[in-house]
């Protein structure tokens, strides 16, 4: 067991895989719209859509080009995760290991101007304020949802617009994202990375490219230093 310790001015995190986990409502709700949409291929879109904007996805395996269209159906398909997430026994929209632990420690940083922490997710802002409620996990201060870029992951727009409005450096932040995409969404914005093996294979997140790959965030410990920043401890096997 090795550990890497380092500093930054902020961390921005995914949501979806990395804070929480929608798995069971996003598979409800494919399973929803392949009554609307009965071409599909749920298995093949389980597998590459994580992590991108649901607007995207839709227009990708729905063949929606109709911009009032897509956006009325994006509104749809992420109810349709809340609502779907605990039908048929299904567990919810449920918080993932080593979060409450991390978020215990940052949290002190809501009494300073300038946030510390922030969630840059493909997610719409009302699918993420509504996930982070069912998993328990305070929503911060910034929160850098898909209508607030014109580009998603993984192009950087998201972790950049999130380093922003934490008014730092987004060379001094750290990203923690589950999907490829993410990842290269952080590195191309400069950033940190940390890879977590939530959701995909091994091989497809080091194919992504990122600095430190755990299994989760119960890997990962966080300091509040009193000079100000954050110290990052990471133990990997």
């Amino acid at each position: 067991m090795s550990e890497t310790v380092f500093s930054v001015d902020a961390i921005l995190f995914d949501m979806d895989g990395t804070l929480v986990d929608s798995t069971a409502g996003v598979a409800g709700a494919w399973e929803v719209f392949q009554e609307s949409y009965p071409g599909i291929d749920i298995d093949d879109i389980l597998s590459s859509s994580h992590g991108v904007r649901t607007v995207e996805n839709l227009r990708k395996h729905c063949g929606i080009d109709d911009p009032d269209l897509l956006e009325k159906e994006a509104q749809r398909f992420e109810e349709a995760i809340v609502t779907s997430s605990t039908k048929n026994g299904r567990p919810g929209i449920v918080q993932l290991p080593g979060v409450a632990q991390i978020l215990s420690e940052i949290e002190q940083y809501r009494r300073l101007s300038s946030p510390r922490w922030a969630i840059c997710t493909s997610a719409t802002r009302m699918y993420a304020t509504a996930a982070l409620k069912s998993a328990k996990v305070p929503c911060p201060e910034v929160l850098v949802a898909a209508e607030d870029v014109t580009q998603g992951k993984p192009q950087p727009d998201p972790y950049l617009l999130g380093a922003k409005l934490c008014g730092v450096d987004p060379v001094n932040c750290v990203v923690f994202e589950d999907a490829p995409s993410g990842v290269r969404s952080g590195r191309a914005a400069g950033c940190r990375t940390i890879g977590l093996l939530t959701t995909h294979s091994r091989e497809k997140m080091e194919a992504a490219g990122p600095d430190i790959l755990v299994n989760d965030l119960s890997s990962v410990f966080v300091r509040a230093k009193e000079t100000g920043g954050l110290e990052i401890s990471i133990s990997t096997a």
